[in-house]
């Protein structure tokens, strides 16, 4: 029960890893409210501000606290090339994949701090760690994440609050369905994820369990770190792996 008696938001909760995140979350014994446009506890945009003070105006009124903000949800898009992408493609990722944890951050922070601290947690992605593993407009909204925790991180210096981000890999989602559905379409299946060193595709639940440990006291100490979990793949620049044990002819 490691987050007994702690109160957490977690925003894109209506399926994939913000689904399973919420699932695990009340399984520690946390309260969750889970927030997303359609399928969770709470309607939320969380790109919009309006919406998002809203959401921890109303938490904090009805549970006196809040202790866990997991700034989950995310889109994707924008995946022609780059000089021929709209930037009202780029202004929307941004919005909701960037703009959207700072909000997490603008409103949850202050309510942590007079609850006497928390953890703030960030979805961002291995695609903002380097390029080639997803479009311009994501791959740069993702890194901007990476940045804002270490910033936001420093700035609640003496708060008892902690802000980190979870970097996933490919992990099978709504979001990541048609990559999945084109491959098993195509017998290559067995293919997808095979540029990690797991040789793989992830599961929603392996975020969910590195939010836990981010949600956790089990990470006291850990603060403004972008936490990769992709299989080994951000460890060097992609490139095809032979299985362990074989050696070349």
């Amino acid at each position: 029960m490691r987050l007994e008696g702690k109160i957490a938001i977690v925003t894109g909760a209506g399926s994939g890893i913000g689904k399973a995140t919420a699932e695990l979350f009340r399984s520690e014994a946390a309260t969750v409210i889970g927030a997303d446009l359609k399928g969770a506890d709470v309607e939320c945009d969380a790109g919009d501000e309006a919406s998002v003070k809203a959401l921890v105006d109303q938490v904090v009124r009805v549970h006196d606290r809040l202790d866990i903000f997991f700034a989950n949800a995310g889109v994707s898009g924008g995946f022609d090339g780059l000089f021929d992408q709209d930037a009202a493609v780029w202004a929307e990722i941004l919005r909701v994949n960037l703009i959207g944890p700072f909000l997490a951050i603008k409103y949850a922070a202050p309510a942590m701090k007079a609850s006497g601290g928390g953890s703030i947690i960030c979805t961002a992605s291995v695609a903002g760690i380097r390029a080639g593993a997803g479009g311009a407009a994501y791959s740069a909204s993702k890194a901007g994440v990476i940045n804002l925790v270490k910033v936001a991180a420093t700035q609640l210096t003496g708060a008892n609050i902690r802000v980190n981000a979870i970097c996933p890999g490919l992990i099978e989602t709504g979001m990541t369905g048609p990559i999945y559905d084109r491959a098993r379409a195509k017998g290559q299946g067995d293919r997808i994820g095979q540029l990690n060193p797991m040789k793989r595709g992830g599961e929603p639940i392996e975020i969910a369990n590195a939010a836990l440990f981010l949600a956790s006291d089990d990470s006291s100490y850990v603060n403004g770190q972008a936490l990769p979990v992709d299989g080994g793949l951000s460890a060097s620049h992609p490139f095809t792996h032979q299985s362990y044990g074989r050696t070349s002819s």
